[in-house]
């Protein structure tokens, strides 16, 4: 029964996406130049992000403690929410290019947050250490990714990024 729970993202990640922009999908495909350790964590990022996707399918939702049910299904409910905001936020850029309206505004990144969000909510819900495990390690290569995008973003978009640095928090 855990598969149902990766079900929302492939709805929102690519079926919302294309349906919103098929551009958007494209540029959400692309990642940014990596360079040294980066390499590293884009190869992490892949691994344990194809493990939080499929790890889930081999589990099932847990409902006792209610406690740790309803955390679930809050976290993975905020996770869902967020990504679907950030993800059609994502589609509709300033015309420069860059995306710095709606929950933007708040992070530089709310869909890799939407991500901890949602595997966290999977996490709790299934009960599983491991796929807590998972998740650090999704989160901690992600950063080197966000990293690179940062740094391509910079070259990109200039000053207008370079004072989107200085007013918006990279996660929270």
């Amino acid at each position: 029964m855990g598969f149902l729970l990766v079900i929302p993202l492939f709805l929102i990640r690519f079926g919302l996406l294309y349906a919103v922009s098929k551009d958007a999908l494209a540029r959400a495909a692309r990642f940014a130049p990596l360079a040294g350790r980066e390499k590293i964590a884009y190869g992490l990022y892949q691994i344990s992000n194809v493990a939080l996707i499929v790890f889930p399918c081999f589990l099932s939702i847990k409902l006792e403690p209610p406690c740790l049910f309803g955390a679930g299904v809050v976290v993975h409910g905020a996770g869902v929410v967020l990504l679907a905001v950030s993800t059609v936020q994502f589609a509709h850029p300033s015309p420069s290019g860059l995306v710095d309206r709606g929950v933007y505004r708040l992070s530089r990144n709310p869909m890799y947050v939407a991500y901890f969000l949602y595997f966290a909510g999977c996490a709790l819900l299934l009960q599983s250490v491991a796929l807590f495990v998972l998740l650090a390690v999704f989160q901690a290569s992600a950063h080197g990714i966000i990293k690179a995008e940062e740094r391509w973003c910079l070259a990109t978009f200039g000053d207008a990024y370079r004072a989107y640095l200085g007013t918006v928090r990279r996660y929270l």
